[in-house]
């Protein structure tokens, strides 16, 4: 049997992300969440607020790559200092990457209609609260809007803005 990532997935997807209120949607390609490895189309628009988060397990590896516009992709450390920040674009110079078990990271969208694909090493285990940032809210929170557009111009050495908890 085929899965096609085709037209009209691609339609329903940022469709949906256009209307869900957390501005994203996907569609996944596994059949259930203990395939050995996870694939998604996830359309996201900005607004979008992602919380930055890592995966323990050793073999926990994510792989991206850009379909349809364009996103941010930043590393921190334990404190929430950016390490590194990728811009993945449709137009290249970047369209994919890879990130390791263990590396605190998050995405952001540039562009509306953003379209990305990932593959993930399954099976499928939910993200346990010790493993999102202590240090950046959690989604829905209000200070969650904050860190987003922070997230947009956020550069390499720069700090998250601190929360009024």
């Amino acid at each position: 049997m085929l899965k096609l990532l085709d037209d009209s997935v691609i339609a329903g997807l940022i469709e949906s992300s256009r209307n869900a209120s957390r501005r994203r949607s996907h569609h996944c390609f596994h059949a259930d969440h203990s395939e050995t490895v996870q694939r998604m189309a996830m359309a996201a628009q900005p607004g979008t607020y992602y919380r930055p988060h890592r995966h323990l397990a050793p073999s926990t590896w994510e792989f991206l790559i850009i379909l349809q516009g364009c996103c941010g992709h930043l590393t921190f450390d334990e404190s929430g200092a950016v390490l590194s920040r990728t811009e993945l674009s449709a137009a290249g110079p970047v369209r994919g990457l890879e990130v390791a078990a263990g590396v605190w990271h998050a995405l952001v969208a540039l562009a509306p209609d953003t379209l990305l694909f990932e593959f993930k090493q399954g099976p499928f285990k939910p993200i346990a609260e010790a493993d999102f940032a202590s240090w950046a809210p959690a989604e829905g929170e209000a200070a969650a809007v904050q860190f987003e557009a922070w997230f947009r111009q956020a550069g390499v050495g720069e700090r998250p803005p601190r929360r009024a908890d």
